[in-house]
């Protein structure tokens, strides 16, 4: 397939909408918990235009994950390879992609688009057989690490995987896990959930030399499903406009503590985080709308 010119705008036609793009492969979410549900909304919410590069599906409910069935590799290029030939990217993020054909493929993309800054995120696999978790942990570690300019993911997640040997009788700390992940061609790692005492929790942005920033926040009661999808998307997207790395993390984790604090529940399972919240009407505007409200008679007219 060759490269097709990008048109030049007819005079007048309006160019007004997101600056930054963001090319973003995951797997879809019937729950809309997370996977590509998580990193569209997240991305449009901070200002940036998703570009979704759909790897596989997700069988699961807002509780748990049953099963996940992955397109093959080509597919996942061909989706690809025809946006990158149309709209300039910014960011790229890289969630859960199914096997390690599909990395083998989303490396040799990256690849060719060197220039633009990557963004891994390693989500909770505990649900996947061992074997499974290995050889795709595996082939994330020697195919995708090596382009990967930001690793996030939760300290427990990252811990295991890249530090599966450690016999320290501390945890590793935040430092640890961004030189385990340099070793693989890392520039930054993003740590998130390290715990501290009295119900607190913090994220850590390091590099294998430095901490470069640190968030404390409150930890909520509710268990979350989306939140590192949420969060990851956030920094991509942010990245992609143009923000510092450490303002931009900043921002994320900021919304994300938003979109934690107003999360719902719409079924039986999890605590969704609502991606949205800044849509919602605030409880003036609720009353407002309440006074003025009226019926539609069912006899009326449809359309």
């Amino acid at each position: 397939m060759t490269a097709s010119p990008i048109p030049e705008p007819e005079a007048g036609e309006r160019d007004d909408g997101p600056s930054a793009c963001v090319m973003v492969f995951n797997a879809s979410d019937p729950s809309g918990a997370a996977g590509l549900t998580a990193d569209l909304m997240a991305i449009a919410s901070v200002g940036a235009h998703a570009l979704p590069i759909m790897t596989g599906a997700y069988v699961r409910d807002t509780s748990e994950v049953f099963d996940h069935f992955a397109l093959d590799d080509e597919a996942v290029t061909e989706q690809a390879r025809v946006i990158l030939e149309d709209i300039p990217v910014q960011a790229i993020k890289v969630g859960f992609v199914g096997s390690p054909e599909n990395l083998s493929a989303i490396a040799e993309l990256a690849s060719d688009y060197a220039e633009v800054p990557l963004l891994t995120y390693m989500p909770d696999l505990s649900w996947w057989r061992e074997d499974q978790i290995d050889m795709y942990q595996d082939a994330c570690s020697e195919l995708l690490l090596p382009q990967t300019t930001v690793l996030v993911g939760n300290h427990s997640t990252l811990s295991r995987w890249l530090l599966p040997d450690w016999s320290a009788d501390r945890g590793p700390s935040a430092r640890d896990i961004a030189r385990a992940a340099n070793e693989f061609g890392v520039a930054y790692t993003l740590v998130t959930g390290i715990p501290l005492p009295d119900q607190f929790i913090e994220n850590a942005l390091c590099s294998p030399t430095t901490t470069l920033c640190s968030h404390k926040f409150e930890r909520f009661e509710a268990v979350f499903t989306g939140a590192g999808e949420t969060l990851s998307a956030a920094v991509t997207a942010l990245i992609a406009s143009e923000t510092e790395l450490t303002e931009a993390v900043a921002e994320a984790l900021s919304y994300l503590d938003r979109c934690l604090d107003s999360g719902f529940r719409p079924g039986m399972g999890n605590v969704i985080p609502d991606r949205l919240f800044w849509a919602q009407p605030d409880e003036d505007e609720e009353e407002d709308a309440q006074e003025s409200s009226f019926e539609i008679s069912p006899n009326d007219t449809r359309h």
